[in-house]
């Protein structure tokens, strides 16, 4: 097995761009169009966390978490070399993940999160589920508004 530097394990890692990633945010937003999702604008830049969908009236925000970089449970396997460094950065993820959750439910979003494997597997059950939130919201409004009339 080949071994990087430092010096290429740091430019490699560097070329990985947070945006964009085709695998998981341009495949949920092509299914998304294609099943007639409406609604949603992409990188919300002014609201914690930069969710990757945001559904401003229906007050929800979608992320879709790379399984390496947020530690899935699943999926998750710790780098061989410098594992104290890794250990504490992806603590460092998990600990910013769920402390931006409870400042957007704070704020009177509610927070969907999919991990990578969820979107490459069943990317139609990812946006499914994104729909059914969409129904649930005006459901409740609706019951809501009509019981106080």
């Amino acid at each position: 097995m080949d071994r990087l530097t430092p010096e290429q394990r740091s430019r490699n890692m560097s070329a990985i761009r947070s945006r964009g990633n085709r695998s998981t945010e341009k495949a949920i937003r092509f299914r998304m169009i294609r099943a007639g999702v409406r609604g949603w604008t992409l990188c919300c830049g002014d609201l914690p966390g930069r969710p990757d969908f945001v559904f401003e009236s229906e007050r929800l925000v979608v992320f879709l978490d790379g399984c390496y970089w947020h530690g899935c449970p699943k999926c998750y396997r710790a780098p061989a070399s410098n594992t104290s460094y890794w250990s504490e950065k992806f603590r460092r993820n998990k600990a910013r993940d769920r402390k931006v959750g409870r400042l957007l439910r704070k704020q009177g979003w509610r927070v969907v999160r999919f991990w990578e494997h969820e979107i490459e597997a069943r990317p139609e059950r990812v946006v499914g589920k994104i729909k059914d939130l969409l129904v649930i919201r005006p459901l409740a409004r609706l019951c809501a508004s009509a019981g106080s009339g």
